[in-house]
């Protein structure tokens, strides 16, 4: 197989970030004294949660692993490993905050089901 065939059947993942979002990752990276144009935000699902997986985030300042896809949406570097990336395509990643409390909030095109926390689902 080329090499050209080889990234032709790669997974796109198309992450999108609200704008939101991204202002509260800027100010998490600013709190933790990290260069924004280095760090990076780690975005992954991890097996676990009520509905069979969850989604994890972890602010990385280390170089992409070699079997990472990196995304840049709304000027933040995602970061997402080749395992989570099938789960992730076309996820919009936005933030919500209520006087209940605040987080981040992921829409999956890809989940068949969720639970009521929001940061469970099952495919």
């Amino acid at each position: 197989m080329s090499t050209n065939q080889e990234v032709a059947d790669a997974p796109s993942v198309g992450i999108e970030m609200t704008a939101e979002a991204a202002v509260e990752v800027r100010k998490f990276f600013e709190t933790e004294g990290l260069d924004a144009t280095s760090a990076a935000l780690r975005v992954s699902v991890l097996p676990g949660g009520c509905s069979g997986f969850e989604y994890g985030l972890e602010v990385e300042e280390d170089a992409a692993e070699a079997d990472d896809f990196v995304v840049e949406t709304q000027g933040i570097r995602l970061l997402i490993d080749a395992f989570s990336a099938q789960y992730l395509a076309g996820v919009h990643i936005g933030y919500h905050s209520s006087f209940k409390g605040s987080g981040f909030t992921f829409e999956n095109p890809n989940a068949t089901g969720s639970c009521g926390c929001g940061t469970s689902f099952s495919v």
